[in-house]
């Protein structure tokens, strides 16, 4: 497949997410997507990435994810973006605030055949935690 088409199911991924159209993810992903940083208790495959989307939008109910670099080769898309998002729902075990966040993240996805193979990935949950007026470091 070409760079254009994986750029093309980058945005589909991120357009699902945002619009929470998460049916989507499935059409994107390869049944056996692998994710090398997976959320903690994050089902394998594109299950996983439904359901962990489905929470963290239950959370946020706002969610937007607004990419802010991409670069890609034949195999690989990797973002940098920004998430942002006001908590309407529990969190990470920390329950609705209605503040707002604001983090930042990075993912590389590998493709074959038009559709993501591997997932590598980071945002920053201790900043959103912070944001949220938890205090991680008290555990």
């Amino acid at each position: 497949m070409s760079q254009q088409e994986n750029v093309h199911a980058t945005k589909r991924f991120g357009e699902a997410i945002n619009q929470g159209k998460l049916d989507t993810l499935r059409q994107v992903m390869a049944p056996g997507v692998v994710d090398h940083d997976p959320a903690p208790d994050q089902a394998a495959g594109p299950e996983g990435f439904v359901q962990f989307f489905e929470d963290f939008r239950d959370a946020f109910p706002d969610l937007e994810v607004s990419v802010e670099h991409m670069v890609c080769d034949d195999e690989n898309v990797a973002i940098a973006y920004t998430v942002t998002g006001t908590q309407q729902g529990d969190f990470l075990g920390v329950p609705a605030t209605g503040r707002q966040i604001s983090a930042r993240g990075m993912q590389i996805a590998r493709f074959a055949d038009g559709k993501i193979v591997e997932r590598w990935g980071s945002s920053d949950q201790l900043g959103i935690l912070k944001q949220l007026g938890a205090n991680p470091a008290a555990g």
